[in-house]
């Protein structure tokens, strides 16, 4: 099988670590010096369950030098979107199947004008993990697991092959029942966590501990339920207390990426994020207050952290937290 990994930042390096380990033909796109490091000494993976090094099939910032593969991983930020419709039409076959790993809810749609529906499938992933060094992913958490489908939430041939792929390389991944409602619930999670904590520029463990912001989380978390039931998703009630059982679990010392982006003034997922939050909720006519003001109130430091870094194609510093 031959995939590439398009942003071998913290996500798709270790996935494309774990793929070439398990035997695939793997081509990794990353860039700068992160690029030059995979080229001259390969891709060296830190994890928990043990490092590991891997020489990938190819290792370019041109998908032009890879031509058709099998599968496309998309695992950039959400602001490099645009970049990846860009630059991915060498890199697709009449059957290539395009599967996007990122934090959104609609990361599969914004590529379809440059995939085809034909080809697009829609996925998500759990796993902390981040760039330590140029060459070197470091997995930091979470243990790896992969949730995908088919446009239309159905397996497939092509699909059950990834999966299987994945399986061999260490990693959970399933084809779930309701692949729109496994999206939302992540984005439940990850947009009110991470929106509510960037706002309170606090950690985790006082964001949930006092009353005032734990309140304001659980409310976040409903905006999201009442957004995913306008647009013809099942998320009940219940997914809310899931979530909140969820945040429970996690290090008091945690923080979101969407979080420590903002901190340290660099460009962030926050559109894809509460500002997503907001947009599908106007668009559904449900009102989303909480994402709406922590839209608005983060929306200065994004854009002048946007106009400090003048970004490029796509991120070879990928924290990586897809958590």
């Amino acid at each position: 099988m031959r995939i590439a990994i398009y942003g071998a930042g913290g996500v798709g390096g270790y996935y494309g670590g774990v793929l070439a380990r398990a035997g695939c033909e793997v081509a990794l796109l990353a860039r700068g010096g992160h690029l030059a490091a995979i080229r001259q000494a390969g891709l060296h993976v830190r994890s928990p369950r043990g490092g590991f090094l891997v020489r990938p099939a190819a290792a370019t910032d041109d998908p032009g030098e890879i031509g058709p593969v099998d599968i496309v991983i998309v695992a950039v930020k959400s602001s490099h979107l645009p970049a990846v419709r860009d630059g991915i039409a060498p890199l697709l076959g009449p059957e290539t199947l395009v599967v996007p790993f990122l934090n959104g809810v609609d990361a599969h749609e914004s590529l379809v004008p440059a995939v085809g529906r034909a080809r697009m499938g829609k996925g998500l992933t759990r796993i902390i993990s981040e760039i330590a060094a140029p060459g070197e992913i470091r997995h930091v958490g979470v243990d790896p697991y992969v949730a995908m489908a088919e446009w239309d939430g159905s397996a497939s041939a092509r699909v059950d092959a990834l999966v299987a792929a994945l399986r061999d390389a260490g990693v959970d991944a399933e084809v779930p029942p309701d692949i729109d409602a496994a999206l939302w619930l992540k984005f439940l999670f990850i947009c009110s966590v991470g929106g509510v904590g960037a706002a309170c520029r606090m950690p985790l463990g006082t964001v949930r501990t006092l009353p005032e912001t734990r309140a304001l989380l659980r409310r976040a978390m409903e905006e999201i339920v009442a957004v995913a039931v306008a647009h013809g998703v099942s998320l009940s009630d219940e997914a809310v207390t899931f979530a909140m059982n969820t945040v429970d679990t996690f290090p008091p010392e945690g923080t979101s990426s969407l979080q420590r982006d903002i901190v340290a003034g660099l460009p962030s997922e926050l559109d894809a994020w509460s500002g997503a939050a907001a947009r599908l909720g106007a668009e559904a006519g449900v009102p989303t207050p909480v994402h709406s003001f922590i839209h608005a109130v983060l929306l200065p430091a994004e854009l002048e952290a946007r106009r400090a870094a003048k970004t490029g194609t796509f991120e070879e510093t990928d924290r990586g937290s897809r958590p």
